[in-house]
């Protein structure tokens, strides 16, 4: 089943700034699916950071404006914490438990950890996946930070130097090239939502690809490194 999309957009060349680095949706380039933020896969990724803490407003030209306004829930859904029987940790964050599992589907808080997921890790092992949706997760949680998924993802949109997941600000539109990725990370989102237990990053709050080095991250205790990335609280 395709995933549920919440407007069509019409095509046009652009550059993802997640996890699976810029590739150019073109003239003849297959048909997408469109988001109300729409982004294209991509190649290979340039050096990125994801999750950095919040710089100081910059008195230079802000960076374009986003073509689509991101959905943004006012309210946090209801967030059970509960899988039903307890699963071993060891199996949750396999490719064989996400193959096992029903296409996923939810409201606005699961639709922005969908999109999260995609655009800044869909290339990730699947311990790496549930790893990033803790740090979001985590900062849900966290009273320095919004208490809803969209408002942690969206946080400092449209202000320069102040995005905390790079894709958000890039002043491009986003598309899904990539279904069964969408379906993929789908699963990883809405199993954290029902109480997946966050056991992978030790109470992370921000991330890093392992390509770079963020001057932040030297303030930061380093708690996990698992796939492209490193965990920091």
């Amino acid at each position: 089943m395709k995933p549920t999309l919440r407007a069509a957009v019409a095509a046009a060349g652009v550059v993802c700034g997640g996890l699976a680095g810029p590739v150019l949706a073109g003239a003849d380039s297959p048909p997408v699916l469109a988001l109300t933020k729409l982004v294209a896969p991509v190649a290979a990724a340039p050096p990125r950071v994801a999750a950095a803490p919040l710089a100081p407003p910059s008195a230079s030209t802000p960076p374009p404006a986003r073509p689509v306004m991101p959905v943004v829930a006012t309210k946090s859904e209801p967030v059970p914490r509960d899988l039903g029987p307890e699963i071993d940790p060891a199996l949750l964050h396999t490719e064989a438990w996400l193959r096992a599992q029903d296409e996923a589907t939810g409201g606005a808080e699961w639709e922005c950890l969908t999109e999260a997921l995609y655009f800044e890790a869909r290339g990730e092992r699947a311990d790496g996946l549930f790893a990033v949706a803790e740090v979001i997760l985590n900062r849900v949680d966290s009273n320095r930070y919004p208490d809803t998924v969209c408002g942690v993802i969206n946080q400092g949109t449209g202000r320069k130097h102040a995005c905390q997941f790079s894709y958000t600000c890039d002043g491009l539109p986003e598309r899904v090239h990539e279904p069964q990725a969408w379906e993929r990370v789908g699963k990883v989102a809405r199993a954290m939502l029902t109480g997946a237990p966050r056991v992978l990053t030790d109470g992370a709050l921000f991330y890093h690809a392992n390509s770079v080095s963020p001057s932040w991250s030297m303030t930061k205790n380093l708690t996990s490194t698992i796939g492209d990335h490193h965990f920091y609280r």
